[in-house]
């Protein structure tokens, strides 16, 4: 399986991810644990396991723009993605899946 694509997957949809929505379930999902090799993978699986309205919290050491590129093209506005820290070296993402 493989995500290529040109566009941007953070989206600018109102999504307070500070302040997850009550009864939305944050699965926390940290990249640094899991080997560079299978870790796009395991974001796609993890991401497909969601459903709609559940949020999946990443962590990661670097700010993962190819990645987000192949999420937006690949599942459109069925996940959206919102920064809830940029700070170098602790970048933490909300992955929200819409159900759309």
């Amino acid at each position: 399986m493989s995500h290529h694509c040109s566009h941007p997957a953070v989206h600018d949809a109102p999504h307070d991810a500070s302040q997850p929505d009550s009864g939305h379930a944050v699965h926390p999902f940290d990249a640094r644990g899991v080997a560079r090799r299978f870790r796009h993978a395991a974001i796609f699986g993890a991401l497909d396991a969601l459903t709609p309205g559940e949020i999946m919290r990443f962590y990661n050491d670097h700010d993962p723009l190819p990645l987000l590129r192949q999420i937006g093209q690949y599942y459109g506005p069925r996940v959206r993605a919102r920064y809830v820290s940029r700070t170098p070296g602790e970048i933490v993402i909300d992955f929200l899946a819409t159900g759309e």
